[in-house]
């Protein structure tokens, strides 16, 4: 077992923490948050704020989430009432996903929008916070080495949680390649979203995990937006709606064998379909292609993409550990549409005959200029009618 360098670490919250990887790495730091041991896939995302809309994100159901940026807490978390048709501006969900949340520094918070400082928020939350750590090695493991099962326990001051039990934590767990979570983050019914004025169109989204951004986004297009359960038949979402959004989501899509056949039914029903993230892997499969799983996954508001056609490079923000494999693609009938900068990654597919787009990317996402909310605005012509993609 490798251990960080022990040091006198002086915890104002007066609680502390202590990560050990399935690997053998074991990390001691300062607690935050709700005292407690959770398991999880450990990964990284490279925002400088953003942290209650990640924390927020059901993509990231089943992961411990290590924050690149030092400082993290300044604004606290912002009021949810802050928001557009009721749904706020600052969340991805009404609840925190991640199984654990690892900074360098905690800082006090001070904002006007603010309710609660992170480690309040967190506590009320049930999630474990670890601060005072390295985070820059914890990252350069993971880069170097990939995503590892990791189990995290924040304890009072006055106690001490043993590494062998950490140990057996991780042992007596699942490997999150192998667990499905989208049944745990899809919404138990129906439910329906009006934008202001007339509604231009129907939407029916297959809810894997949606975020409140695409959501928003669908609205300001004026969608009435039905989310319908991971479970549902396709036959529910095709009944009187004009589109299908296919949602983002935590998991391996392989794991997902009734939503890839679902989806199959829904690309080949005709109407126009939009797929976010797990929404083009599933797409993918249900085509022919295949997923893999990338070494340490593209997490972050600052990912660059390149537009095949017409050479165009955009910003976009990504959280996904799974990819379509662009050998796979013959016979499928989709084509390249956007790349990743850094790794030649598919970030983007359009099907030659049918009516699917499917990106990567979240293009609801707003780094800088808002680069890529036209997609919205393509998938609108699309179920409108006016032209295809």
């Amino acid at each position: 077992m490798t251990r960080t360098p022990t040091r006198s670490l002086k915890c104002h919250t007066g609680l502390r923490a202590r990560l050990l990887t399935a690997d053998g790495l074991a990390v001691e730091g300062c607690g935050f948050g709700s005292p407690g041991v959770r398991v999880g896939e450990l990964v990284f995302s490279t925002g400088m704020t953003g942290y209650t809309e990640a924390l927020t994100d059901p993509s990231y159901a089943g992961q411990i989430l290590v924050w690149a940026h030092p400082m993290v807490g300044c604004y606290g978390v912002p009021n949810p009432e802050h928001s557009y048709c009721g749904v706020p501006f600052n969340y991805e969900s009404d609840r925190v996903h991640v199984e654990g949340f690892i900074v360098s520094e905690l800082p006090p918070h001070n904002h006007y929008l603010s309710v609660a400082s992170l480690s309040e928020w967190l506590n009320s939350s049930g999630i474990p916070g670890m601060y005072r750590v390295d985070t820059r090695f914890i990252i350069k493991k993971i880069r170097e080495e990939g995503v590892v099962m990791s189990v995290l326990a924040v304890y009072p001051e006055s106690e001490v949680v043993e590494w062998e039990r950490l140990r057996e934590e991780l042992l007596k767990s699942g490997e999150y390649h192998y667990t499905s979570f989208v049944d745990k983050v899809s919404p138990g019914k129906v439910l329906v979203h009006e934008p202001e004025g007339v509604p231009e169109a129907k939407i029916a989204v297959l809810d894997c995990g949606l975020k409140y951004g695409i959501l928003r986004e669908l609205l300001k297009f004026k969608f009435k937006v039905a989310r319908f359960p991971c479970w549902s038949k396709p036959v529910e979402l095709l009944e009187g709606f004009d589109g299908i959004v296919l949602s983002n989501g935590p998991g391996n899509p392989e794991m997902l064998r009734d939503q890839v056949k679902t989806v199959e039914e829904l690309i080949y029903s005709g109407k126009p379909v939009l797929g976010i993230c797990l929404g083009m892997q599933l797409a993918s499969l249900a085509l022919g292609a295949r997923v893999y799983k990338l070494k340490y996954g593209h997490r972050g508001p600052n990912k660059g993409v390149l537009e095949v056609s017409s050479g165009k490079s955009y910003i976009t923000s990504q959280n996904h550990g799974y990819a379509t494999d662009v050998e796979s693609l013959e016979g499928t009938g989709l084509k390249p549409w956007f790349i990743n900068v850094d790794d030649g990654t598919l970030e983007g597919l359009r099907h030659e005959k049918l009516k699917v787009i499917l990106t990567q990317f979240h293009p609801e996402g707003g780094p800088g200029p808002h680069d890529t909310t036209w997609i919205f605005k393509l998938y609108k012509k699309m179920v409108l009618r006016d032209g295809n993609p």
